[in-house]
């Protein structure tokens, strides 16, 4: 099975190079993060008749996740269980095929908002953390995949590519993305690539991608039974170099 995680930095923007993406590499599931649009507004016909089945999440103008799949998929959850907004962003989307939970999730980058944005970084790391150990106790395989607006160490970024205040960097992000690694989750992309710099984005500006100034920033966490079925985890760094491409690049997983 190939599952394959991308923030598109909005999907009607880029919904030729999503489906030209898929003709070529026939994902059975494709996650999507930041969509920017609401859900009656995303291209549901065009993925149709590129044999994709569409799971939406939508927002106006921000966020918004997706779900893209060419299996048969149940819905689960259109909200992360466990965060203290009684009406959160549209950052997460759960589905199932078989015995598999897949969570789609786009985590707040942090940066904005001032210290009550950041704290809504970490509550939302919180609650993430809170229900895979909940899925963890029941026995459930899982992968939680995304934008998780994280460099979980300082290998996951190019020098200099970030200061020590950033959101994607602070300790307190590092941590709770190490939370969920002591949880018994693998980070799929470490675990075939320990030493890779693994880029799967670049920032528009300052001639980032041109110096592969590059962070690693999405990331595909595995239960531990699905991460013995673990075959391959790679960024597709080529689809940053086409013609008007998302400033993230999508990253594929294959379990047996």
């Amino acid at each position: 099975m190939k599952i394959a995680t991308w923030n598109v930095n909005s999907v009607r923007q880029r919904q030729t190079l999503v489906l030209d993406w898929l003709n070529r590499v026939s994902p059975d599931i494709l996650l999507l993060q930041e969509i920017k649009c609401e859900t009656h507004q995303f291209p549901t016909e065009a993925f149709e008749a590129a044999g994709y089945t569409s799971l939406v999440v939508g927002q106006k103008s921000y966020n918004g996740v997706a779900v893209l799949s060419r299996i048969p998929v149940e819905l689960r959850a259109t909200h992360l269980p466990g965060l203290r907004d009684p009406a959160p962003p549209a950052r997460y989307i759960e589905v199932s095929t078989g015995t598999l939970t897949i969570g789609n999730l786009y985590l707040p980058n942090g940066n904005s908002g001032g210290e009550a944005g950041y704290e809504n970084k970490l509550d939302f790391f919180n609650a993430l953390a809170q229900h895979a150990e909940t899925m963890l106790r029941d026995g459930t395989d899982f992968i939680l995949a995304g934008d998780y607006n994280v460099c979980p160490t300082d290998r996951d970024l190019a020098p200099g590519a970030l200061p020590p205040t950033d959101a994607l960097v602070r300790l307190q992000s590092r941590a709770a993305f190490r939370r969920l690694l002591w949880l018994g989750l693998t980070d799929a992309v470490r675990a075939l690539h320990p030493n890779d710099p693994a880029y799967t984005f670049w920032d528009y500006q300052a001639g980032a991608w041109n110096r592969d100034s590059g962070l690693r920033i999405d990331h595909a966490l595995l239960s531990p039974r699905i991460a013995e079925r673990l075959i391959s985890a790679d960024p597709d760094r080529e689809e940053r170099s086409l013609p008007q491409p998302s400033d993230h690049v999508p990253v594929l997983i294959t379990i047996k």
